[in-house]
């Protein structure tokens, strides 16, 4: 497992549009058609790194706490499946299903989605505010596999509660860390 930190990508950048499958519904879907009316959270994460697999039931729990509030969920998978076939479509809404992901769980086949928004690592987490603008990169919060440390979703916890609220999300932001994307040769 190679930890890799998130890319801090400048604040305020717009997200970037993208049409992509869902691995569970079968459906394509954009980000217009998924994002939350005050605010969306996008998710990079995959299914075989103990990062992600540390914190998914806190991506649950967020998204049962936050998609009443206005809030959209979007969880991405761009890792090489021929290198890694644990992360493939199948094996994508195995997890969703398993997990019971109340969010879409989008196939980055090209892995295109990844590089425009810079995502280094999984989970790499980008909300954006109600008009699709980034005001919170970074991690999830202080737990790591290992460190003892409980997964509660604070830092993302604390910037939604602020953007709900209409308060400035504060821009001291830790970077996330996490597996390396897979990317293809």
């Amino acid at each position: 497992m190679a930890r890799t930190l998130s890319n801090m990508v400048a604040l305020g950048t717009p997200a970037f549009d993208f049409s992509l499958p869902d691995t569970v519904s079968g459906n394509q879907y954009s980000l217009r058609e998924l994002k939350g009316e005050m605010a969306t959270l996008i998710m990079f994460i995959c299914n075989h790194c103990p990062f992600v697999v540390q914190v998914n039931p806190q991506l649950v729990q967020l998204a049962r706490d936050y998609f009443p509030k206005g809030v959209g969920f979007i969880a991405i998978s761009s890792n090489d499946v021929v290198s890694y076939p644990d992360d493939s479509p199948d094996k994508m809404k195995e997890t969703a299903m398993a997990q019971g992901y109340p969010f879409p769980y989008l196939f980055d086949e090209t892995q295109e989605v990844a590089k425009n928004y810079e995502a280094a690592c999984t989970p790499d987490f980008f909300l954006y505010d109600q008009h699709l603008h980034l005001v919170y990169r970074g991690q999830l919060d202080d737990s790591r596999p290992g460190n003892g440390i409980p997964v509660t979703g604070r830092d993302i916890r604390k910037a939604l509660d602020c953007l709900l609220a209409g308060l400035l999300v504060p821009p001291e932001q830790r970077p996330g860390i996490g597996c390396n994307i897979k990317w293809k040769n």
